[in-house]
């Protein structure tokens, strides 16, 4: 029997490139190796993003993308966060057995606090909280991280075991898969690929689309204006 694999990614939108290479082609390949459940995590999303107006169609357009990248329900679990609800009920029920101290002591939390000091709400505290929900109610045994998520998946193992504790073996405690995630630069050669730094190429960008921004790309840091001498 296939070990369970559990990975969410928020729903950003089109996805691009960066993310092709750092999560998406994993996830394809994992398909022929594990039972694999997929998920949009668009209650996540709500903890940051302050115009909600574009979540139905970025969790629309995300969904596409994973389709047409590789990820297939005949392989593959896909699905919406929201759309279960039992979700939220069992994320409920963890936040009574989760201490507050293991939750201010977060990193991501502390970051994310200084990032928006005027929205630090709950659910960016019970983040931890709702992801081990997440995890463990697909009883998934395995969670393909990167190294700077693994302080969030050992809080969701610990979460998970003093859950058991109190009330018998429930959940299995989630191993972490450890993935090398590429950091690929975006089209301005500085800050990784990403839509707030706007030098992304899109999945979906047709081939004319695609030339012309790669067309835009810098290839020499050296040369901060094209007027500098210096290769292209």
């Amino acid at each position: 029997m296939k070990k369970r694999v559990f990975s969410g990614a928020r729903p950003t939108g089109r996805q691009h490139i960066g993310n092709y290479l750092g999560a998406i082609q994993n996830y394809v390949k994992l398909q022929d190796e594990y039972d694999c459940v997929y998920c949009i995590v668009d209650i996540h999303a709500l903890t940051t993003l302050e115009d909600t107006g574009r979540l139905q169609e970025n969790t629309y357009e995300m969904m596409l993308d994973w389709l047409a990248a590789g990820l297939t329900p005949e392989k593959s679990i896909l699905f919406v966060q929201s759309h279960v609800p039992e979700v939220m009920v069992l994320h409920t029920l963890l936040s009574m057995v989760t201490p507050l101290g293991w939750l201010l002591r977060v990193p991501t939390f502390k970051e994310k606090a200084r990032m928006q000091p005027q929205n630090v709400n709950y659910g960016l505290v019970g983040y931890p909280v709702l992801m081990t929900a997440d995890i463990v109610l697909y009883k998934a045994d395995v969670v393909p991280v990167g190294e700077d998520q693994l302080p969030h998946l050992e809080l969701a193992r610990e979460i998970a075991r003093r859950f058991n504790s109190l009330f018998g073996q429930t959940f299995p405690e989630p191993q972490s898969k450890l993935t090398t995630f590429p950091m690929v630069r975006g089209l301005n050669g500085v800050q990784k690929m990403g839509k707030s730094y706007d030098n992304y190429v899109e999945l979906a960008a047709t081939p004319e689309e695609t030339r012309k921004l790669v067309m835009t790309a810098v290839t020499d840091p050296a040369r901060q204006y094209r007027t500098d001498p210096g290769h292209p």
